[in-house]
């Protein structure tokens, strides 16, 4: 499948995406906290919080803010490694599998409704 935009058309359809966000009182997450979730959600495990850094290229402390956040909206879950205990697992969530799969879907009810 081929999708063909233009750049104000992109932006267009990223506006509609998070004006829906925003009235449907969705968590308000930063751009950076949407990139891990993604991360998260579309790459396959497992994800560490050192794995999260070096693929954002930010350090573990941000990750941990943003992991913090996230899981407080319970979109995310930590754990120990039991196999090596200074590793920390993220893991997905039921919240967060329909958090992503509800967000996918408004990205493409937005782009159907955009005019050609």
């Amino acid at each position: 499948m081929t999708v063909t935009m233009r750049p104000i058309q992109a932006l267009r359809l990223w506006q509609e995406v998070c004006l829906h966000e925003v009235h449907d009182e969705a968590p308000d997450l930063t751009m950076r906290q949407m990139a891990i979730l993604f991360t998260i959600y579309l790459e396959a495990p497992p994800h560490t919080v050192r794995g999260l850094a070096q693929k954002l290229n930010v350090t573990k402390p941000v990750i941990t803010r943003a992991l913090d956040r996230m899981g407080a909206m319970k979109l995310v879950s930590r754990h120990r490694d039991e196999q090596d205990r200074r590793n920390v697992l993220i893991r997905r969530t039921v919240e967060g599998a329909l958090y992503v799969e509800r967000f996918g879907d408004a990205i493409v009810g937005k782009a159907l409704d955009l005019p050609t």
